[in-house]
């Protein structure tokens, strides 16, 4: 398994992800909204495959 191009670490359970960042927002994709669920830690894009890690909870390695 190839790990995720980009890993944003996050204090929130809701998240939002557009494709923006790196590239202009018009060149990302339609914003969709996450909810990250507590016994995971995190949530990853189906666009962009962007992943998004809850601060303190299970997948986040401080990194």
């Amino acid at each position: 398994m190839q790990p995720p191009p980009e890993v944003i670490r996050t204090k929130h359970h809701r998240v939002a992800c557009d494709g923006s960042g790196q590239v202009e927002a018009a060149l990302g994709h339609p914003r969709v909204y996450y909810q990250i669920d507590d016994s995971i830690g995190f949530v990853d894009c189906g666009y962009c495959d962007r992943r998004f890690v809850l601060e303190g909870g299970p997948a986040d390695t401080g990194q």
